[in-house]
Formats: structure tokens, C-alpha cells, sequence
């Protein structure tokens, strides 16, 4: 290669073929990451915005029936917390229909069913999050695994030659410094949305288990109340 037409796309060219798969490795793995990033900001922002929705008609006064029918025809389109508020009545109501009266024995069904629900919501949006987290702890590893091996093929290249100068050694290292490169480019923007959306995610677990527990003294205040197969038509909001 000529010494002068050092650009990015000739150093990858002119690699050799072990550093070559790597640095598609690593961008495979970037572009991968990219996707999961701008798909997962999009998810997480719906899901604040579905959970805040929700929670202002919950507090609004509406009735717990009626904020119930609604969860269960929109159970597709709705909330992490709206589907975990459904869970919860639908179990309490089912426990009242079996003419359960103990109160500790409605509560318990019920918050077992929200926890449950709970645990699932977690799991779909943690989901492919470990997977940036480990673009971002293997990629500076691979890239770093090219470039010794490319450094190694370029010393290599230099065993017949008599005279070595800076020059000749210079299109070698720096056709392998650019795994390393690639790596970095690929670990960065993973590692700084892994924590940002671990972060998130952390919010919304601890929004949305406050409102089992708000939810949950609704219930226990409900629970006391006669057994009978209807549902509580206490409004939430009167309940705060």
C-alpha cells in the first residue's frame, strides 16, 4: 500500500484477513447495538408515557370497575401499570367470587398477582439489555485482539527486510490500530445506553411498585367491606 493513502477504508482493505473479520465483527455488533438503542428509547418513552396516562385516571375519581373494564379491552395497547392494576383486581375479584371474606386472604391474592405481573413487565423491558452491556465490555476486547494480531502479521511481513524504517513498519500498525478503533466505536455508545437505560428502567420499576402498594391499601380498604361478587365501587381517587 502506498504509505501516502493511509485512509480509513484502504487500512481496512489492506488488513489482513484475521483483523479483517474482526473489525466486521465489531461492526455487525455496532450496528446491532444501534438498533437495539433507538428501538429501546422509543419502547421505554411509549412506557413513561402509558404509565403516566394511566396514573392520572386512576387518581381522577373514576371507579375501580369501570378503570377495570377498560384495562381488559386494552390490555394490547396499554401500560406496564395499567395491565399490572388488571392483574391485581382481576384477582381480587375472582378471590370475591369465591366468597372469600378473610381481607388478608384478598390481599395477599391480589398483590401476588401484581407481583407476578410486575416481574413479567420487568423482564420484556430488560429484555436485550444485557446485550449492550456486553457489546460494551467484549468489543474493546476483540478490537484489542485485532490489533495484536494484525501488529503481529505486520512484524511478521518485515522478517526479509534488510533496511526497517518508520516508514515501512507504519501502514502495518496502523492497518491493526484500527480494530482497536472499532472496538471503542462499537463499546461507547453501548456502555452510555446500558446505564442510561438501566437507570430508566430502575425509575419505572420504582414508580410502578409504588402504585402496588398504593393500590394495595385500596384493596385492603375494599377487602374489609362485605363479600360480595360485584366489584368495590369506591372511586380510587376519593380512596387516596
Amino acid at each position: 500500500m502506498n504509505n501516502q493513502d493511509m485512509s480509513i477504508i484502504q487500512l481496512v482493505l489492506h488488513a489482513s484477513f484475521v483483523v479483517q473479520v474482526v473489525m466486521a465483527l465489531l461492526l455487525a455488533g455496532s450496528l446491532a447495538s444501534w438498533t437495539v438503542i433507538f428501538t429501546k428509547f422509543r419502547s421505554l418513552g411509549e412506557v413513561r408515557r402509558l404509565n403516566e396516562q394511566f396514573e392520572r385516571q386512576f387518581w381522577s375519581g373514576r371507579n375501580l370497575n369501570e378503570l377495570f373494564n377498560d384495562a381488559n379491552g386494552n390490555a394490547a395497547r396499554g401500560g406496564p401499570m395499567e395491565r399490572i392494576f388488571a392483574a391485581g383486581m382481576r384477582e381480587f375479584l375472582k378471590l370475591r367470587e369465591r366468597r372469600i371474606t378473610d381481607p388478608g386472604a384478598l390481599l395477599d391474592g391480589a398483590r401476588r398477582a401484581m407481583r407476578a405481573s410486575l416481574q413479567r413487565e420487568l423482564d420484556v423491558l430488560e429484555a436485550r439489555l444485557s446485550f449492550l452491556g456486553s457489546v460494551g465490555s467484549v468489543s474493546p476486547y476483540i478490537g484489542l485482539f485485532g490489533t495484536v494480531w494484525g501488529i503481529m502479521h505486520a512484524f511478521t511481513g518485515l522478517a526479509n527486510v534488510q533496511q526497517v524504517t518508520l516508514a515501512t513498519v507504519a501502514p502495518g500498525i496502523a492497518e491493526a490500530l484500527v480494530a482497536t478503533a472499532i472496538g471503542l466505536f462499537a463499546a461507547i455508545p453501548a456502555v452510555i445506553a446500558y446505564n442510561r437505560f438501566s437507570r430508566d428502567i430502575d425509575r419505572i420499576a420504582m414508580q410502578t411498585e409504588s402504585f402496588v402498594e398504593e393500590f394495595s391499601n385500596i384493596l385492603q380498604r375494599n377487602a374489609g367491606v362485605a363479600a360480595q361478587p360485584a366489584a368495590p365501587q369506591a372511586a380510587a381517587g376519593g380512596l387516596r
